[in-house]
């Protein structure tokens, strides 16, 4: 996909879109080599690559250095770039700055968590020519309120709200929504009732697309593997065993080898 028109299109074509969180310049350049359609460089870097606990700790400048990484990996796909914690609370002219800041790093769009208390923030954003993609059901920059990484919209009250914000984010001019661990016949319905195509995650099948993390696909991570995010690759052992047999050759002086070393 060139542009974020062409996620309306695969909508209306019924062809399931493909998102995939990446944030350096080699990841992106393999997924570019592949079938997938975008790029999201989520917040989530502050955990899979900085170590920190939870999202809150990414910051404007973090994602801005990772987004540009991407970029430089991928200069024609669709790359959105989470607005990081805090950042749309701030009032219009600050969620601006921050916008301006990660497009002009390299971003095509940028996502936005929640809407209510933010909504002219959104609006804001996006008559100032920012595409805006939507973030509604678990939305990690509320992780302590939510109480842990909980599923939402099981009750029937939180259900009608959820929809209600799913109408609210759509006439705000998002172009997109992410749906996060939420019950999938309401992802399905809410799917079905908004123009704007949905990307799932732990969603169901219902959905518009579905975005996975790149190290949770790899399976670079042995101590994480959340229900949703199925395994493709179990990575964490592959490159472990790839580095323990360069370590035997080079204890056993099998590396380098001959045609391996300069003249």
């Amino acid at each position: 996909m060139k542009t974020i028109l062409d996620l309306a299109r695969a909508k209306r074509e019924q062809q399931p879109i493909v998102m995939l969180t990446a944030y350096d310049a080699l990841m992106a350049r393999i997924v570019a080599a592949s079938e997938a359609d975008l790029i999201l460089v989520g917040d989530s870097v502050a955990m899979v690559v900085h170590g920190f606990p939870s999202t809150v700790h990414a910051t404007p400048e973090m994602m801005a250095a990772h987004v540009a990484a991407v970029r430089r990996g991928t200069p024609d796909m669709v790359v959105v770039a989470d607005m990081p914690f805090l950042s749309v609370r701030r009032g219009t002219a600050y969620a601006a700055e921050v916008a301006g800041q990660l497009m002009q790093a390299g971003a095509t769009a940028v996502k936005v968590e929640g809407v209510t208390g933010h909504e002219e923030v959104i609006s804001h954003l996006v008559g100032s020519g920012i595409p805006v993609m939507a973030h509604l059901g678990l939305t990690p920059q509320s992780v302590h309120q939510f109480g842990g990484y909980r599923f939402q919209g099981r009750s029937a009250a939180d259900a009608e709200r959820l929809r209600d914000e799913a109408r609210q984010v759509e006439e705000l001019g998002a172009f997109a929504l992410v749906l996060e661990c939420v019950p999938s016949a309401l992802a399905s319905q809410i799917t079905e009732e908004r123009a704007i195509p949905t990307i799932g995650i732990g969603a169901g099948a219902g959905t518009s697309g579905q975005v996975l993390v790149i190290s949770d696909l790899l399976g670079l991570d042995a101590q994480f593997q959340p229900r949703f995010a199925r395994r493709y690759l179990e990575g964490h052992q592959l490159i472990g065993e790839a580095i323990n047999r360069f370590t035997r050759d080079v204890r056993g002086a099998r590396f380098p080898a001959r045609e391996e070393v300069l003249a």
